[in-house]
């Protein structure tokens, strides 16, 4: 039996806070179709590969990773719509992770193509769907906030609650009140204060913790 052309690709968003935005990592396509658009890292899966294995293969030819880079990568869904690409039926399985800035921002700085774009207020328009698949990975980010600790991978070893709350104000696009924040992130458990305090800061040296084992 015959069948049309059909195809799987791998779509990643790779998000990041830098100031008090959350970035994601976009590539300026070279060829067709929507070619000089800007899209996500992504590529097709070839016929012996299993998907996460092309997502990390993805993640090091077209973001730069080098291989066993990047820790944490999520399946977030499968876009199927017919018309997604005009080449040919293609469903694309998409993954997503929070990195630090510092390794976005190097990937950014390494490859001419790729730059980091705001979630909230994407260049328009992005090729193929992937604007939809950014707005399912922000939303499940979102989704996930209060009851896994997905936050504490873009901050580093030692951080102050004023960061916690910064990355997480970010991601979420509101405002939290200080204390209620606060007593919330203590409460879960996720974190550990280490009797430290910050040093060169124009506040008031805040306490610092770390994420908990």
């Amino acid at each position: 039996m015959n069948h049309p052309p059909f195809a799987v690709t791998v779509d990643l968003v790779l998000m990041t806070v830098i100031g008090e935005q959350l970035m994601v990592l976009l590539q300026r396509r070279a060829a067709e179709p929507f070619a000089d658009a800007l899209a996500l890292p992504g590529g097709f899966v070839r016929i012996d590969e299993p998907l996460d294995a092309a997502a990390r293969r993805v993640l090091a030819d077209k973001a730069g990773f080098a291989a066993g880079e990047g820790g944490w990568l999520e399946q977030l869904y499968t876009f199927g719509d017919p018309s997604r690409d005009p080449r040919m039926r293609t469903v694309s399985v998409a993954y997503f992770a929070l990195l630090p800035a510092a390794r976005l921002m190097a990937a950014v700085a390494a490859q001419a193509d790729l730059t980091l774009g705001p979630v909230i207020d994407l260049p328009d328009p992005l090729a193929f769907d992937h604007a939809a698949i950014i707005a399912a990975a922000h939303a499940r980010l979102k989704g996930k906030l209060d009851y896994v600790p997905l936050a504490l991978a873009l901050l580093p070893e030692l951080f102050t609650l004023r960061d916690l709350q910064a990355v997480h104000e970010a991601i979420m696009g509101v405002s939290f009140n200080k204390p209620a924040f606060r007593r919330r992130m203590i409460d879960t458990g996720w974190i550990a204060a280490t009797g430290e305090r910050e040093t060169e800061t124009n506040f008031r040296p805040a306490e610092l913790y770390r994420r908990k084992l």
